[in-house]
């Protein structure tokens, strides 16, 4: 069985957990340490010095349950995969900062997704967080946006932690309030919330221009992980609100007419990076390529 397959067979496994038990992760990536007993402490209105909290809940980030997850890379392979998404993120972190020369609006906002389901998104998200953490003068926003499947809220263990859609249907709420940080310097998240059938109106909505001002704060680039734009409505939704496009298309598996299609809803008005996952060959010009994990095969796919 190939490296690939086990990962599939394994986050496969993982999600029968979780609906068995309630959707729950059964070992999450991360912990919430130092939590308050009473549940999220929330802000309503507009934060000010005087009420918005010390934050008294972090998430610890387990790196080794998430290698075990195939979701990070091989120690002995961290540094060619580190190499890679540094590649990536420069120019995403040069528009977000207005620095690439054309002024993008909303570059800050960034939306991570795939034309289909199975393209390495979750594992593009958490890697690029993790990488773009390390810059000093910026500080990165993992938004669990894909609200359908709610992978990386699952992963680390904040499914049941209000988020985004609780933000969109309680206008008192104030954004702030519901990001956890994490033990890695530089990275927060904000899980996807409790699940809603309106969800895509929600997504629509005027208050949703209102949540990703307050997201996007100065200094901060959000990266929102995002349904496939081919299977939901949702992603059509969302990508009225962000400035730059991360498209994650896997090697040789993805149809061509597939990825044409998710340009298409996207658009050419926001400006599109493709990661080619998988790929065993250099990239073309344009392409950001993962290639192998050295003998052990390419990087593992996730949702």
């Amino acid at each position: 069985m190939s490296l690939v397959e086990r990962a599939l067979k394994k986050l496969q496994e993982s999600r029968a957990i979780t609906d068995a038990k309630s959707h729950q992760t059964s070992v999450p990536a991360a912990r919430i340490i130092n939590a308050q007993p009473s549940g999220s402490v929330v802000i309503r209105g507009m934060p000010t010095p005087e009420n918005l909290p010390v934050p008294r809940r972090t998430l610890h980030i387990d790196r080794d349950i998430l290698r075990d997850m195939q979701l990070l890379a091989p120690v002995d392979c961290e540094r060619a995969i580190a190499s890679q998404y540094q590649q990536v993120k420069r120019p995403l972190i040069s528009s977000a900062q207005g620095k690439s020369g054309a002024s993008i609006p909303s570059a800050h906002l960034i939306m991570l997704t795939s034309a289909l389901p199975g393209e390495g998104k979750t594992f593009t998200s958490i890697n690029l967080s993790l990488s773009m953490a390390l810059e000093k003068d910026v500080e990165i926003l993992l938004v669990d946006a894909d609200v359908a499947k709610p992978h990386v809220s699952r992963l680390f263990g904040l499914y049941e932690e209000p988020g985004l859609l609780d933000l969109l249907v309680d206008s008192s709420l104030h954004a702030e309030s519901l990001i956890l940080p994490t033990d890695v310097p530089g990275l927060s998240m904000l899980s996807a919330g409790k699940p809603m059938n309106t969800a895509t109106e929600l997504l629509a909505s005027e208050r949703m221009t209102q949540v990703v001002t307050q997201l996007g704060k100065p200094g901060r680039i959000v990266l929102f992980d995002s349904p496939p734009l081919l299977l939901s409505t949702e992603s059509r939704a969302l990508v009225h609100h962000i400035g730059q496009v991360v498209l994650v298309v896997r090697a040789d598996v993805t149809p061509q007419r597939a990825v044409l299609d998710a340009i298409d809803i996207i658009g050419t008005d926001k400006p599109v990076s493709l990661i080619l996952n998988q790929a065993n060959t250099p990239p073309s010009s344009g392409y950001y390529g993962y290639g192998s994990y050295g003998d052990v095969g390419g990087a593992p796919a996730a949702s």
